[in-house]
């Protein structure tokens, strides 16, 4: 049967080739994928990632090919991503604890977000695609979590890039508050990599300097003493597979993301790059 990739952005920018490349791999094995965002919204890739003249400044050097350009700007004009899933519209939120009659909500929460694990069911795997978009709308956000933990207890395969593995950092059981990657092995975008100045979100109006957290040092501390945060500097590639989390550090890791993914889904594949 065919396989059906979930895949969630969002809607303060992704970068271009982190969906492009894993997008690619998809296409290739003809999986289905369906995309989400947080309200519903069409994503669309971050300027810089649609110019191959643009020069990263940490690494010093312009990281988007002519050809990556070009894909991703044909793929961000196109109709493929204009009617994402709205996470808002499919996933129920928790109730505050100040609100009335919170018992009874509770209760309707929990039965409401049992819904989601037979929903998944449509689903072979799940992708978080980075950039500095979901810093804004993805890594702190609960319905993401949920869906996140939703995976996790089915063993479904989870992959995150970026700045889109801070997702997996704060996802969390409410009762004992411990990130699903605790014990894991992961990468995600190292401090080398961080700006010092011009991060830059979709729809936002200002001038950002360096990224509001370092996500090294939140992986560092969600994987916990048993587990191990990879950041590879210094190495032309780091993605990482720990069970069923497969982790890319950066952009020009996407690909091998993408092509992990599909290795876990298709032989088995539990560990690499550790």
């Amino acid at each position: 049967m065919t396989k059906r990739m979930l895949v969630a952005l969002s809607e303060y920018g992704y970068w271009g080739e982190e969906l492009v490349a894993p997008l690619r791999v998809f296409d290739a094995h003809g999986y289905d994928s369906v995309f989400a965002t947080p309200t519903g919204k069409q994503p669309h890739a971050l300027p810089p990632s649609m110019d191959s003249t643009y020069v990263d400044p940490p690494l010093g050097r312009t990281v988007t090919t002519p050809e990556m350009a070009r894909i991703t700007r044909e793929l961000d004009e196109s109709d493929r991503l204009t009617s994402p899933l709205s996470l808002e519209g499919w996933i129920p939120k928790r109730p505050y604890t100040s609100a009335p009659d919170y018992l009874r909500r509770l209760e309707a929460y929990h039965q409401q977000l049992a819904a989601i694990d037979d929903d998944i069911v449509d689903y072979d795997a799940l992708l978080i695609v980075g950039g500095s978009g979901p810093i804004v709308d993805l890594a702190n956000n609960e319905l993401v979590h949920a869906l996140l933990l939703s995976f996790y207890r089915a063993g479904k395969p989870i992959a995150a890039e970026c700045y889109g593995v801070a997702c997996l950092a704060f996802a969390r059981d409410w009762e004992d508050r411990e990130s699903i990657i605790r014990g894991r092995h992961v990468t995600g975008h190292c401090k080398e990599y961080d700006y010092q100045t011009g991060t830059g979100f979709l729809g936002i109006d200002a001038d950002f300097g360096p990224p509001p957290y370092p996500l090294e040092y939140i992986l560092r501390d969600a994987t916990g003493p048993h587990g191990r945060y990879h950041g590879n500097f210094g190495r032309a590639t780091s993605v990482i597979v720990d069970g069923q989390f497969i982790t890319g550090r950066s952009t020009g890791d996407s690909a091998m993301t993408g092509q992990k993914l599909v290795e876990v889904l298709e032989q088995g594949l539990r560990r690499y790059g550790w």
